[in-house]
């Protein structure tokens, strides 16, 4: 049976990524020789990191003035490298769920943060819009896309201090302008890569403006010297998000991957807006294109496992919702084919039927 993975991340690589990157585990680049024990100075992984910099710089249509890092730590390591690289003596932070609310913990180390508005008062079903970001604020930080939660701020903000986003789950989903930004970061493993790099993307003339010392590995300006090449970087996750990239780049590029998301997404949330027995949880005008979250409507909750066992019969995986919200949640990545959310909206109104 056809597995169809909706899981939210780690999640769904292409068939093009995984077939590439199984190839160089074997061989790599014709050395004779597995990606996974040549050295990371060599010229022909040398060459795999200047690509990966360079489709990042043309599929986002990246500015002169910044550069693209390849990082280990996860988006939770960033969580303390933006307070840490900008924060001098306030920051701005928008709560609009959990991984916005751990980035506001580890800013509390530096400095003063204020939280210009949350919506974790209703269990973030929406991202909150009336709220003002003082002009004293060193940087202003968002969380484009709320994997939890299932809502998503899809468009470029305009403030009037710098702008940091954590985009890991919804990188690639849209067109951005990155010059509105000064550093934008993200966890790979959700649109990209498998799990164990993190791409930034850092204005250099917002780095070294901090007085205190930081310590070397957590300096952006560290790794932008070194082209990503201080230390040994995690070489597999950044040879398959190249493989990712070409992949994008052959499909059209980021404007064509907008639109077969989109696509996506309006079709499951149609199936969930017109069925009699599952309803959204997070309102309409907000909602996200990668993590569409729904659940049993209450006179029908009890058959919430039911369906996770009946959807898992057809193969369908991953579609539990995070016990912060409960229910279900179907991950829409970039590499998930609308084949999946045909099958899945199948299982629905089957399942609806029989209930």
């Amino acid at each position: 049976m056809k597995k169809h993975n909706f899981y939210a991340g780690p999640s769904i690589l292409s068939e093009y990524t995984l077939n590439k990157t199984a190839e160089a585990i074997k061989d790599f680049a014709g050395t004779g020789l597995s990606i996974l024990e040549i050295s990371h100075r060599s010229k022909e992984f040398t060459a795999v990191m200047d690509e990966a910099e360079q489709l990042f710089k043309e599929l986002l249509d990246i500015p002169e003035g910044y550069k693209v890092l390849f990082v280990g730590g996860g988006a939770s390591t960033q969580f303390c490298m933006v307070p840490y690289n900008l924060l001098k003596t306030k920051a701005a932070y928008l709560d609009t769920g959990t991984w916005a609310n751990k980035a506001i913990k580890e800013a509390k180390l530096f400095g003063e943060v204020d939280v210009v508005a949350s919506s974790k008062a209703d269990n973030y079903t929406y991202v909150p819009k009336d709220y003002v970001v003082p002009a004293d604020a060193d940087y202003f930080h968002i969380t484009t896309n709320n994997t939890i939660y299932g809502t998503e701020i899809r468009k470029d903000l305009d403030v009037s201090v710098p702008l940091v986003a954590d985009m890991s789950s919804d990188i690639f989903s849209r067109p951005i302008d990155v010059s509105k930004y000064d550093v934008i970061y993200g966890g790979a493993q959700k649109n990209l890569a498998p799990a164990g790099v993190t791409f930034v993307i850092v204005k250099e003339d917002a780095l070294g403006k901090v007085d205190r010392a930081i310590p070397t590995m957590l300096n952006y300006k560290t790794h932008a010297d070194k082209g990503s090449m201080f230390n040994t970087p995690p070489v597999l996750p950044i040879y398959s998000a190249v493989q990712t990239l070409r992949w994008y780049k052959e499909l059209g590029g980021v404007k064509k991957l907008e639109e077969m998301d989109m696509a996506k997404a309006a079709k499951l949330y149609d199936a969930i807006d017109s069925s009699k027995i599952f309803v959204g949880t997070a309102n309409e005008e907000d909602r996200s294109i990668m993590n569409v979250c729904f659940v049993m409507k209450p006179e029908y909750a009890e058959l919430e496992k039911d369906f996770n066992e009946f959807a898992s019969s057809k193969g369908i995986m991953g579609i539990k919702g995070h016990r912060s919200v409960g229910g279900f949640r179907a991950s829409l990545y970039n590499a998930l084919p609308m084949e999946s959310v045909d099958v899945l909206i199948a299982a629905m109104k089957e399942f609806e039927k029989n209930h």
